[in-house]
């Protein structure tokens, strides 16, 4: 679906259902809408007001705090945590398939496309459910962490040798 038609599908969504939750239609939050399925990948509540801030519709973080919820409720974002304390959010619609690859030493999440993660016999189980999206956590360490730890473990072997060498030279 092109982006386009997948904005204007959630347009009427979200319209749809503040109508029916009786929120008011205000433009506040549809430019927050609007920017959420402009950008692709995962923001935080920080990035989100920056980027409202630089773009020509200036909201208050309550505003934004405030919608979040109402497109969490509504099904329109996936709120994430990936084990820091700061939630990450993504839109919904328009996101393949994915897996979320998590360090656990810098905390940098990456996202992996992955093919179809059920074997036929699962999949022939699932047709009695429409799937809307899934992703998956996998936490581990990123090869930047690992060089850099492999790094430091060499550097204390040089030190733990040249301690042991000059403990031997300074016996004799």
């Amino acid at each position: 679906m092109d982006n386009i038609k997948l904005k204007e599908q959630v347009k009427n969504e979200f319209t749809d259902y503040l109508n029916l939750n009786k929120h008011r239609k205000t433009p506040e939050r549809y430019a927050i809408l609007e920017h959420i399925y402009s950008t692709k990948g995962h923001f935080d509540m920080d990035s989100l007001y920056k980027a409202m801030k630089q773009s020509s519709f200036r909201v208050s973080r309550a505003t934004l705090y405030n919608t979040i919820e109402l497109l969490l409720d509504c099904g329109l974002v996936v709120k994430h945590q990936f084990g820091a304390n700061v939630s990450q959010y993504e839109r919904a619609f328009g996101n393949e398939n994915h897996d979320h690859l998590i360090c656990l030493s810098c905390g940098e999440v990456k996202e992996h496309k992955n093919g179809n993660l059920f074997t036929p016999a699962q999949q022939k189980k699932l047709q009695r459910f429409k799937i809307s999206y899934y992703s998956m956590y996998i936490y581990g360490i990123c090869n930047k962490c690992m060089r850099s730890k492999n790094a430091e473990e060499k550097k204390n072997k040089a030190k733990v040798t040249e301690n042991k060498s000059t403990r031997i030279n300074k016996k004799k």
